[in-house]
């Protein structure tokens, strides 16, 4: 599996399945019953893998899979990799954090510069929350980096699963 190296932080795959959606999704549930590298749960046609609580880290990846009927014989899998839901819920409020105070910084620029007044304190503020976000971002591509090798183990055991049901 290639995870290409562009803006993506939270790679996404789809493939074509040989086997019945609901053949799969027991395949899964059955495989994560007696498995001990990887914590399996399913809830409806939702199937999310996680690295077991006493191995993750702060970077460890989950891989949700979705797997549904195109039509009556087609099913497919829609695969996304990402960080547990709180790391990322976290990451998304310090993105929505800086997002609205360098809008507020905008405007207190505009405001300043209507009024005649200094403005390169509001200037400094932009520059400060832009550099932020950036920090931000290759922390993400950090972060995705360190869990590559448990994405990688992750996708193979999806691949396994599929394979002991074809």
């Amino acid at each position: 599996m290639e995870i290409s190296n562009d803006i993506v932080l939270r790679p996404r795959f789809f493939q074509d399945l040989d086997v019945p959606s609901e053949k799969a999704l027991e395949a899964f549930e059955k495989t994560g019953k007696t498995c001990q590298d990887f914590k399996v749960s399913r809830v409806d046609h939702h199937i999310f893998i996680r690295i077991p609580k006493k191995d993750q880290h702060f970077w460890s990846p989950q891989l949700h899979l979705e797997i549904y009927d195109i039509d009556e014989k087609q099913p497919q899998l829609k695969g996304l990799f990402g960080p547990s839901p709180t790391v990322w819920t976290l990451f998304m409020f310090l993105h929505f954090v800086v997002a609205t105070s360098f809008i507020g910084a905008v405007v207190w620029m505009y405001v300043n510069i209507r009024l005649d007044k200094p403005y390169l304190f509001s200037v400094i503020t932009m520059f400060f929350l832009l550099i932020t976000w950036f920090v931000l971002y290759f922390a993400g591509r950090l972060g995705r980096q360190a869990g590559k090798k448990e994405m990688k183990e992750l996708y193979f055991f999806m691949k396994s699963t599929l394979n002991s049901v074809a």
